[in-house]
């Protein structure tokens, strides 16, 4: 799958503005939609989902967003391109819609059947897809895009689905195209988000309940390992069969039914394995209630040792951390309350991705850097840290506006003093992506010279009748030769 552009910082607004630029200068018209979906993060609760049990997530400050149009061409097709540069999906929408050699295509070519198939049947689209919801993070990059792809169809149908509906489907198109059997967390979080507002989800009756984390002392620190993981490679999969093994073992409907004494009981019938996957999953399940209610009364230590407890059952009886996690938990660990740090757990299906920390706000920065030092020092790897405060789920976003100001910049012509502040940031992020893809790419950075060379290349071309380009240019060129905005 994509991982989209490397501008992470941007607020929605900024990116939206960005986004209604780049869909013209890819397509040479303006979009008629815009529509984000977030990204999230558990604060706790992990592979409960699947086992009818309580998950507690927020929606967070990081987005995939997404540009459409009417198909230039005609055609019954979806075309679907991204800011990154990967490879295009094109979705035929004249025949059977069927799973694609190019994986990151399967999310939303599940969400188009899964709409062709409740006799909602859109006409071909021109999108544009950006996303700055880090790739194997844990935080669901998968499950925004699907939302995302779900929330445009809606505007661009005029129909729009009972949100726990478009949660399902959502869900059902990562089962049957992604092929990764996931539970319904990721898509309701993204569906019914509520701003300052993390959600206690029942994963058996889908009831939700809205738990305020509105006290400004405290944050979530997000620690990207950058360690990748995939889970369709079958751990997801066989960590659900372990758990449906343990419950017909206790003989419940699944392990929501059981508790820690009926496990006791039924440990000598089982394997160790299925004991200790079941014991993390029944745990767990009472840490995330408990949890609920330390963030409701604002007792943050309660709340960060469930965190720290949370981890270690995920490391040791559910065996989904790593190494790199691993680290992270314990340097946050060794900060401790004094340090700002109440509590640290990985997040996310495992094998790699992000953990989250509860920290007082005040001290984000130093935690941060203390963090990234510590963790470079232990692993040799660069972490990318980020602090979020609950956002708000899904949305078609008004960019009229927006679009308009785009092209008023064309009608008008172009001076450099124009270039605003966002500019100079989408120009110091086209430096920072530039890196990061090179790095990607080669191991190594590509000669920064020969890419400001391209940017002056580039910046002296022509803009024609698009509403972007001069503006981008300009503050990149501007960077280029000054090195900062």
């Amino acid at each position: 799958m994509l991982t989209g552009a490397f501008n992470l910082f941007m607020t929605l607004p900024e990116l939206t503005t960005y986004v209604a630029e780049q869909f013209a200068e890819t397509y040479g018209r303006p979009p008629r939609w815009i529509v984000a979906a977030p990204g999230r993060v558990n604060v706790i609760g992990e592979h409960t989902d699947y086992n009818d049990g309580f998950v507690l997530p927020m929606a967070i400050e990081r987005y995939a967003v997404m540009a459409g149009d009417h198909a230039a061409s005609g055609k019954n097709v979806i075309q679907i391109r991204d800011t990154s540069g990967v490879d295009a999906a094109l979705v035929d929408l004249s025949a059977p819609i069927k799973r694609d050699a190019l994986k990151w295509s399967n999310y939303p070519r599940g969400v188009i059947a899964g709409f062709q198939a409740r006799g909602i049947r859109p006409a071909g689209l021109d999108v544009l897809l950006h996303s700055t919801v880090p790739l194997g993070g844990g935080l669901s990059s998968s499950a925004a895009l699907e939302v995302c792809m779900a929330t445009l169809l809606e505007a661009a149908t005029g129909r729009q689905l009972d949100p726990v509906q478009k949660a399902l489907l959502c869900q059902q198109a990562e089962h049957e195209f992604a092929g990764v059997p996931c539970g319904i967390m990721d898509q309701f979080v993204f569906v019914m988000g509520r701003e300052n507002h993390l959600l206690l989800l029942d994963c058996r009756s889908r009831q939700t309940d809205f738990v305020p984390m509105n006290d400004p002392a405290v944050s979530l620190l997000i620690i990207n390992t950058n360690v990748r993981h995939e889970l369709g490679n079958g751990e997801y999969a066989r960590r659900r069969a372990e758990c449906e093994v343990a419950a017909k073992i206790l003989g419940v409907p699944s392990l929501r039914d059981a508790d820690a004494d009926r496990l006791e009981g039924a440990r000598s019938k089982m394997d160790p394995v299925v004991y200790r996957r079941a014991r993390h999953v029944i745990g767990e399940i009472e840490r995330t209630l408990h949890a609920a209610e330390g963030i409701r009364a604002a007792n943050w230590l309660t709340v960060g040792n469930l965190m720290y407890a949370s981890h270690g059952s995920l490391r040791d009886d559910y065996e989904v951390s790593c190494r790199e996690l691993d680290a992270v938990v314990e340097i946050a660990e060794a900060i401790g309350v004094k340090g700002g740090v109440f509590g640290c757990r990985m997040t996310g299906g495992g094998f790699g991705g992000c953990t989250v920390a509860l920290v007082k706000t005040d001290a984000i920065e130093s935690i941060s850097k203390n963090i990234a030092v510590a963790y470079k020092r232990k692993t040799g790897i660069d972490a990318a840290l980020f602090a979020s405060r609950p956002a708000a789920g899904a949305t078609v976003v008004q960019g009229q506006s927006l679009i308009a100001e785009a092209g008023a910049h064309t009608a008008r012509g172009f001076h450099p003093r124009m270039v605003g502040r966002n500019d100079f940031t989408f120009a110091g992020n086209l430096l920072q992506r530039h890196r990061l893809r090179s790095i990607a790419a080669r191991g190594h950075h590509y000669p920064e010279h020969t890419f400001i060379n391209q940017i002056r290349a580039r910046a002296a071309q022509p803009c024609g009748q698009q509403p972007v380009g001069r503006r981008w240019r300009a503050a990149a060129l501007h960077i280029a030769e000054n090195g900062h905005a």
